[in-house]
Order: structure tokens, then C-alpha cells, then sequence
């Protein structure tokens, strides 16, 4: 009897430990599955901004872009105090082409009349090696740590060397369908830490990803930075 309670409790607790691990290795897929379509939806994003010349990011000021952020549909709402949340991924250049992309959360507040909610593409445009440093960090805030300004649009606006100036960041936002270059201030940039776990796993590195490039992205996941190659014709 007692042998077949002991028996019994190790039986138990197998079953519990294989239970743990089917609901990790679910969760993890599914991560994955998010993290592919997160993906795909910046990637989207970017090719109907790119799509339109006369209306997109000049290719002067892509070519001249050290990393490129995406955050689509970011749901914007309030109505005296507002606030917006979004999701989104980062790639930057590298010797060996764009990086595997990095995952991002973007949280901030406005003040001010506004009344209802919005969906709002946001691309961010780090112009040299210090605002792509930035990168690196767990979080930071666009407009405090690093400048950032409105970015020119269209092949006229390419011709400009304003946007050459100071800004780390130039910020473009496109709403209803216009797209236009916005300074975007005071909003957070965190490193979505779960997502990259079930991506990379435990041990990755953003340096290693973004700057390095020594991480190779899975198949699911390089949507964003196979469209950042088709639209970039500067060659590192």
C-alpha cells in the first residue's frame, strides 16, 4: 500500500510537471504567433506610407536613418486627459543588412480637447548612432532623453537639410489616412521583455541584436526588417 502511495504521488506530480511544460511550450507558441503578426502589421504599415512618394518619407531621410520604428495602429483616446498605448518593433542597420527586430511598448498621456479614440500609425526615424543608443536601454522618453522632431514629407521635403540639424528622432504619425511628420513628446519607449523571451529566449542581448546583428531572427518574424531592405537603397 504504501509503495503504491508513493507510486501514486509520483505519478501525480509527473503529470503536473508535463502539464506545466505543454502550457509553456502553448504559450510560448503563441507568443510567437503574435510576435510574427506584429511583425507583418508594422511591415504593412510601412508599405502603404512607402507606397505614395509625393506623400511618403523622402528616401534622402530613410537612406540617412540608423533604425526604424513602427507602431501601428495605436489606439489614442481620452476626452480632456488623453492617453495612447501601443505595440511595436524596431530594426536598425548593420553590416550584415537589418537587424532581427527588437519588440516595443509605447505609453503616453496628452492634455488637452480631444474627445473619443483613434488609431494612429507612428514611424520613428533614428538619425545617428546616439539616438539609436537609446535603443538600448529598458525604457526611455522621446523628447526628454532624446530629441526628436517632426519629419518632412515627400520628394520636395527630401531636398531640405533641416531635418539634419539636432533632432535624434524625426516622428511621423498617419490618422484617417494623412500622414504627416508629428513631434511626438513625452511619450515612453519600453523593450517589451516577454515578447523577446519567447522570440530570443532568456539570454538575449539588444546590443547584440540591434547593433551587432548577431542574433538571427526566426523565419515568422522578419517581415519588418525584409521590408525596411525593399525600401532602403542605401547599402552599408
Amino acid at each position: 500500500m504504501k509503495l503504491q502511495r508513493i507510486l501514486s504521488t509520483v505519478t501525480v506530480l509527473f503529470l503536473i510537471q508535463a502539464g506545466a511544460v505543454m502550457c509553456l511550450a502553448k504559450d510560448n507558441k503563441s507568443r510567437l504567433k503574435d510576435a510574427a503578426e506584429e511583425s507583418a502589421k508594422a511591415a504593412n504599415a510601412l508599405t502603404e506610407i512607402m507606397g505614395i512618394p509625393d506623400k511618403a518619407i523622402p528616401q534622402t531621410v530613410f537612406d540617412s536613418a540608423e533604425c526604424v520604428a513602427v507602431f501601428p495602429s495605436t489606439i489614442k483616446g481620452g476626452l480632456i486627459l488623453g492617453a495612447q498605448k501601443g505595440d511595436g518593433v524596431v530594426s536598425c542597420r548593420t553590416p550584415r543588412g537589418w537587424s532581427a527586430p527588437v519588440y516595443l511598448d509605447m505609453t503616453g498621456g496628452s492634455v488637452g480637447p480631444q474627445i473619443g479614440v483613434q488609431s494612429t500609425d507612428f514611424v520613428l526615424l533614428f538619425m545617428n548612432r546616439k539616438g539609436a543608443d537609446h535603443l538600448l536601454k529598458n525604457e526611455f522618453t522621446v523628447g526628454a532623453e532624446a530629441s526628436v522632431a517632426a519629419g518632412p514629407v515627400g520628394r520636395e521635403a527630401g531636398a531640405s537639410t533641416d531635418w539634419k540639424l539636432n533632432a535624434e528622432i524625426l516622428s511621423y504619425s498617419r490618422s484617417k489616412g494623412a500622414f504627416i511628420g508629428a513631434a511626438l513628446n513625452g511619450v515612453k519607449i519600453s523593450t517589451d521583455n516577454s515578447d523577446m523571451k519567447s522570440i530570443y529566449g532568456a539570454s538575449y542581448n539588444a546590443r547584440a541584436l540591434l547593433q551587432e546583428n548577431k542574433i538571427e531572427a526566426p523565419p515568422g518574424v522578419r517581415a519588418f526588417p525584409d521590408a525596411l531592405g525593399r525600401y532602403s537603397s542605401r547599402k552599408d
